[in-house]
């Protein structure tokens, strides 16, 4: 038998190695990467797969939703903060390539888009492409609120949030719905017990964790990344009303077991007020969102959202409430301007200021000033007949928005605690009967003005 070769069998022996190692290599890359969610190739730049994979998935999405004509537009705050940097550049270059993937495959689990329920239908035909397109794909629905004063249709289901996911990278489409105070909500996202709570990392979503109110954003056509895409014309604003969206809803349920116990006055003369106050909220609404200035309903206008989800109608006023750090001179010409005269002007910028306003026939707009300190935060009050000072103690709150009387406005978030510190733990129980200097749960004396201040701190029109 002729000897074998030494060297041929090492050649052979590595060449073996060679192919294995290749049908490895090809294995891996043609069939685990796939299975593992990186089935997109390096393809954007100089990015990597994974960041590649977060272009591909928005590029599909994007011509899903094209295919059925539904008009979506850009909210990821990480992505907006990105392009705002640019905003100018790319508004003046609209459809200008990009010579990299800067934005969308920028670090994420998420890409997040609006939807306004309006211009689409929610048809079924959607999803069927998405499935065949390798989404996968999941509905978030809950009750409507905007029907939770009504018994009989408080129980009726909208569609609040969907998700789409293909491969790593996931699609979270926000739904937007139009209130009767001109302004844009969506709903918190809540889990039923049924779904899947490992479908995707809820809890690092930007949208969901609490009901949002947004103003109707203008929108804007550009070109990101070679995708064109709507976003919000100033990308910073939005941002910026992003921060403070926080929406609370109006405690209809709790509203309706109160008005059992104690039915609503549907007389002529509270009918008659009710339609007088909310022109007056609305005009002084109006004239301090043209100002700048941020309000919040106070005292028993405040307590009339949370308690009864209206107008108390006999309290014969609306109280608002601003921080001392928002006051302008602009405040009192402004009001004048708009035809509520100063009914008189209590104490100074730098000590329990308060300003009234009258209204039509007898119902008028108090605002106070509140003032901020370590502990608490505070407003004043002035007796015009003694010069007798008092204070009012609130705990620290934050503002969120709610709707009321068809208006979208701030409350306290911390609405109980901002209601118990005024009215006291009975304040479920009316009261007709209220002294502002000694019913408040809150007040407490505070000095008296200086006689020859009297001038400057106590004005009474």
């Amino acid at each position: 038998m002729q000897k074998i070769n030494r060297n041929v069998v090492l050649a052979l022996l590595s060449l073996t190695s060679l192919v294995f190692l290749l049908f490895q290599l090809c294995y891996y890359k043609f069939y685990l990467s796939q299975k593992n969610g990186a089935a997109f190739s390096k393809g954007r730049g100089s990015q990597s797969g994974q960041d590649s994979t977060r272009w591909h998935v928005v590029r599909k999405f994007l011509g899903l939703i094209s295919s059925h004509n539904i008009p979506v537009y850009l909210i990821d705050p990480l992505i907006l903060g990105l392009v705002d940097k640019d905003i100018e550049q790319i508004r003046s270059s609209p459809d200008a390539p990009s010579p990299e993937c800067k934005y969308f495959c920028a670090p994420r689990d998420f890409t997040t888009f609006a939807l306004l329920d309006k211009t689409w239908k929610h048809d079924v035909g959607l999803f069927r492409t998405a499935e065949k397109m390798g989404f996968q794909w999941l509905k978030i629905i809950n009750k409507d609120p905007r029907l939770d004063g009504m018994d009989d249709l408080s129980g009726m289901e909208i569609p609040l949030h969907y998700i789409f996911k293909l491969a790593s990278h996931a699609i979270h489409l926000v739904v937007f719905y139009e209130r009767s105070g001109d302004f844009l909500w969506h709903g918190p996202l809540r889990l039923k017990q049924h779904m899947d709570r490992k479908f995707v990392p809820f809890r690092k979503l930007h949208f969901g964790r609490y009901p949002g109110a947004y103003e109707k954003p203008e929108l804007l056509l550009v070109s990101i990344d070679d995708l064109k895409v709507q976003i919000p014309k100033n990308p910073s604003s939005f941002l910026e009303e992003m921060s403070y969206s926080r929406f609370l809803e109006c405690r209809y349920r709790e509203a309706r077991a109160f008005f059992q116990l104690y039915p609503d006055d549907a007389s002529l003369e509270a009918v008659e007020f009710r339609k007088k106050a909310k022109s007056l909220l609305h005009l002084a609404a109006l004239t301090l969102n043209n100002l700048g200035v941020k309000f919040w309903l106070s005292s028993g206008t405040c307590l009339g959202w949370y308690r009864q989800c209206n107008v108390i109608p006999h309290s014969k006023d609306v109280d608002l409430g601003i921080f001392i750090r928002d006051y302008k001179a602009d405040i009192i010409p402004a009001f004048q301007k708009a035809g509520l005269p100063l009914k008189h002007k209590f104490g100074k910028v730098e000590d329990s200021l308060e300003l009234s306003f009258q209204g039509e026939d007898d119902v008028k707009l108090d605002i106070f000033f509140f003032y901020e300190e370590d502990d608490y935060i505070w407003n004043g009050g002035t007796q015009a007949k003694s010069g007798k000072k008092f204070k009012y103690l609130f705990p620290k709150f934050t503002l969120c928005w709610t709707e009321f009387v068809e208006l979208k406005v701030h409350v306290p978030c911390e609405t109980l605690q901002y209601v118990e510190a005024n009215y006291g733990p009975e304040w479920k129980v009316p009261v007709k009967t209220w002294d502002w200097k000694s019913s408040p749960f809150n007040v407490q004396d505070n000095g008296v003005w200086p006689i020859d201040e009297w001038d400057n701190v106590i004005q009474i029109y």
